[in-house]
């Protein structure tokens, strides 16, 4: 029963869109905005850095609190820490408390890998920089840096965490389609500020 509540309240949390919150406040419709995406790229071209950085960082914890929260009760090896971390992720991506119309998820991501893994967050978060860097594309950076990661899931984790890792990665890439699209048409925008 516990585990089911924590997984519930990491789905509950999850959902919780920082993005659009903070956007509405500023009296902004983010989704009619740039690429009408709620996540802190959009953020960041439609409110500024600051705020782009403040809604990375809350999307960031709300992947990690949960997974935390899961490690001390139940421990890194229990499926219950997979399912809270995938649960986490799917919160963003399909959040109840907006009509299940999420975003892309990288940041919770992201907060969900620290929390599994702080050395394959890091590592790929140095791939991130290094592609965002070369190329000036935050989804080229995201995609190639959620491969890198699952790569590196599948030598340094157990396989229930794999598991989790492995149907983030899949969720990731599907939600960038039309990224992936606009890459290989030359047409994806880049974001060089």
């Amino acid at each position: 029963m516990d585990s089911i509540l924590l997984i519930l309240f990491a789905y509950l949390l999850g959902s919780v869109l920082f993005g659009e919150l903070i956007a509405k406040k500023k009296g902004l419709d983010l989704r009619s905005v740039g690429s009408g995406n709620v996540g802190a790229t959009n953020v960041s071209r439609a409110l500024g850095k600051k705020y782009g950085v403040l809604v990375f960082f809350l999307d960031f914890l709300k992947g990690l609190f949960p997974v935390i929260l899961s490690r001390i009760y139940f421990g890194l090896e229990s499926w219950t820490t997979g399912f809270v971390g995938l649960a986490s992720f799917l919160g963003h991506l399909y959040p109840f408390f907006h009509k299940f119309r999420g975003g892309k998820g990288v940041a919770t991501a992201f907060g969900v890998l620290f929390g599994i893994s702080p050395t394959i967050a890091l590592f790929s978060l140095l791939v991130w920089f290094l592609l965002f860097k070369l190329k000036g594309y935050v989804s080229l950076a995201s995609l190639g840096a959620t491969g890198f990661a699952f790569i590196l899931s599948l030598i340094m984790l157990n396989f229930k965490l794999i598991f989790m890792v492995f149907f983030i990665t899949l969720l990731i890439v599907y939600k960038h389609r039309d990224n992936i699209k606009r890459l290989l048409e030359g047409s994806e925008l880049g974001f060089r500020r």
